[in-house]
């Protein structure tokens, strides 16, 4: 019985631990230039289309919260999102790098 508690009481620790990193995550806009290369080449053409999928019209993503980017992005990163291009790329980012590509684009000027 005191090892079952023991081992609850470590996953439990460890549990928490976890969380308290993910929340100490600052995005940090002046690391994002070398972060953003794949998102200029859909978000950042004017009426863009993308066609993979389907054809459907790119989001401008600049101006947008820092909170909104952060959330899409881990959800597509989790595949909560579904968009096979944008999971790929989600999943290759790291907690640092989505809270700087979206500390990036919450500070851009939303475009037209």
């Amino acid at each position: 019985m005191k090892i079952s508690t023991a081992l609850l009481v470590l996953a439990a620790g460890a549990s928490m631990a976890g969380t308290a990193g993910a929340a100490d995550i600052v995005g940090n806009p002046k690391a994002a230039p070398n972060k953003i290369e794949m998102c200029i080449g859909c978000h950042g053409i004017p009426e863009y289309k993308g066609s993979f999928p389907e054809v459907y019209r790119v989001p401008k993503i600049g101006g947008q919260s820092a909170k909104y980017i952060e959330a899409a992005l881990q959800a597509y990163k989790k595949g909560d999102r579904n968009h096979p291009s944008m999971h790929g790329i989600a999943a290759s980012l790291s907690d640092q790098d989505i809270a700087d590509i979206a500390a990036y684009y919450s500070q851009q000027t939303p475009s037209k």
